[in-house]
Parts: structure tokens; C-alpha cells; sequence
């Protein structure tokens, strides 16, 4: 079976890999244009695109699915396309080139989190069970019928980039599965049912810990948005880097933003008990540890977090 596959960040790569091991015949791949990356702004091929041309695979680079885009993909004549974290919408008249159209790999238990970042939106909601499915691509935002899924669950500690990286591994073999079940014929998409949630892609403001909320709330929207965008706080005006924060439920008598230093600990004060920060970066520094922060604080009990 010919298969388009279009996909762009480093968590699309496994099912590209795992279609390929399948013995799937990949005639193309689809990503975005290369994007500047690093202080020198360097034009850098997208993680699915350098993977391609590793394995000698035609590279198409759109940042849509434009007309030009849907001529070439009509010229190239896949049975099936698909699609794993893209970052386009694929309209009607592309959907109907494959005569097999597009299965997408969403990483959430739809129709829970459609949209942009269901696992960065799931941690954030507290979710103790995610996972992925594969459905049928349609014009409505991930509302297509689904293949079939797998369930993840989501650990204490998990960042949204630790539960990406184990979903794009099992999803790998999911989308591998689903694919073989169409080019057999044995594909039976349902419906989807049940309560739907959406995942809109995050802002530099979704990472933003407002001190007066309770610890794990603090907690779980610092785990969501690492890697990206990133927790932060500020101080006097200036923004500052967090990584992940601990759960500290036995201290609880810090105001909310105020910190207190606990030998090589750094405690925060929030709207419930305190949390415990990890490394933090200042602006214009690199990231260090809470300790080395503390030191060259003037006077760590007036450091008040906004």
C-alpha cells in the first residue's frame, strides 16, 4: 500500500520509522517548512523531514495544504495518507485524494482533548489515564471515527514531553496496526461518543503560575507546559524560568509567592500548602538550582514571586 505520511515534530518520527519497518511503501512525506532555529536563527529541516531524507523519501515542505500541495500529493497517488502531528488543517479537496483518505494519530482518548495539545491539556486537568487513537481524518477538528485506541497512564512526575515521548512509541505501533487493517479491508471505524473537551495549542501565558492557586494545580500546569512553553513566575518586573514543582504538603504556613530557603531547598508559598521549586533560570542566566538561586538573593525572605 502506497502511504502519504505528513508530520513534523520529533514525536511523528516513531510512526514513520514503524511504517517503514512494516514494509509499508512511504512514496512521500509531508511537513512544514523548515523553520530558523538557535540564537543564529539557522533555517533547520523539521525532525520528521530530516528523518525522511535519511530513508531516501521525497520530502514535500508546505505550511498548508494549499492547492500546489494537493496537485503534487494527486501526482504522487498514495492509497492512504497519514498524519501524525502535522500542524495544518487538511482541507476537503485533499481529503478526498487517497482513495483510502487520511488516518490521523491523535494523542488523547477522543473526543477528549481535540485540538493541539491534548497531553499538555490532559496533565494540566489532572487526567490519571490518557491515551491515543487513530481515526479517520473529516473537515470538523478531530471529530472523524476512530480505528482504535491505547491507553496511557499518567504518572505523578510525568511532563508533557515525558507522556509525549512514551505516546509516540505506542502510537507508532497503533498507527502501524491501523493501516494494516485497511490496506486487509478489516478496518471498521466507529463514531465517537462520550463527553467532548478541547485542547487548544498553548500560550507563552498558559505557563504562568498564579501563586494563589492550590499546589497541585501549580503542579500539574508546570508538568503540562514542559518542555513548551514553559513554566515561569516573576520578580521586580522580570520573567523567570521553572522547571516542575514539588508538592510540599506538610509546609503550610508560606503566603502565596513568598519563599522560603530549607537548607538546599526553596519553598513557595501558594493558595494551599507550599510547593518546592526545581531549577529555575533568571532572565538573561542559565538554568541553575534552586540553592545556587537562593545565594544571590540580598534578602530571601522579602523575595515575594508575582
Amino acid at each position: 500500500m502506497r502511504v502519504l505520511f505528513a508530520g513534523t515534530p520529533a514525536v511523528a518520527v516513531p510512526s514513520l520509522d514503524a511504517l517503514v519497518k512494516a514494509g509499508f511503501d512511504v512514496v512521500a512525506v509531508l511537513t512544514r517548512p523548515d523553520a530558523p532555529l538557535g540564537r543564529k536563527r539557522v533555517l533547520t529541516p523539521s525532525p520528521v523531514a530530516a528523518r525522511a531524507e535519511e530513508l531516501g523519501i521525497e520530502v514535500i515542505r508546505a505550511a498548508k495544504v494549499d492547492a500546489d500541495t494537493t496537485a503534487r500529493i494527486a501526482e504522487i497517488a498514495p492509497d492512504v495518507a497519514a498524519i501524525v502531528a502535522y500542524g495544518g488543517i487538511v482541507p476537503r479537496a485533499a481529503l478526498g485524494v487517497p482513495r483510502h483518505g487520511w488516518v490521523n494519530l491523535h494523542f488523547s482518548l477522543l473526543p477528549a482533548w481535540r485540538g493541539a495539545a491534548p497531553v499538555q491539556r490532559s496533565i494540566i486537568a489532572g487526567d490519571d489515564v490518557t491515551g491515543a487513537a487513530t481515526f479517520q481524518l473529516e473537515e470538523g477538528l478531530d471529530t472523524g471515527p476512530v480505528f482504535g485506541t491505547l491507553t496511557e497512564t499518567v504518572r505523578p512526575d510525568d511532563t508533557a514531553g515525558d507522556l509525549l515521548e512514551r505516546l509516540s512509541l505506542s502510537g507508532a505501533v497503533l498507527l502501524s496496526q491501523t493501516l494494516s487493517a485497511v490496506d486487509a479491508g478489516q478496518a471498521a471505524p466507529q463514531p465517537q461518543t462520550g463527553e467532548v473537551s478541547l485542547a487548544p495549542k498553548l500560550s507563552l501565558e498558559d505557563g504562568r503560575l498564579d501563586w494563589q492557586q492550590p499546589a497541585l494545580a501549580l503542579n500539574r500546569r508546570a508538568r503540562g507546559v514542559t518542555p513548551e512553553p514553559g513554566a515561569w513566575t516573576t520578580l521586580e518586573g522580570q520573567r523567570i524560568k521553572l522547571e516542575p514543582v514539588g508538592l510540599r504538603p506538610d509546609v503550610k504556613d508560606i503566603a502565596p509567592g513568598a519563599i522560603r530557603v530549607d537548607g538546599k531547598s526553596v519553598l513557595v508559598g501558594t493558595g494551599s500548602h507550599a510547593v518546592e521549586l526545581g531549577r529555575i533560570q533568571p532572565a538573561g542566566k542559565k538554568m541553575m538550582s534552586p540553592a545556587d538561586w537562593a545565594r544571590g538573593l540580598a534578602a530571601p525572605e522579602k523575595v515575594v514571586f508575582q
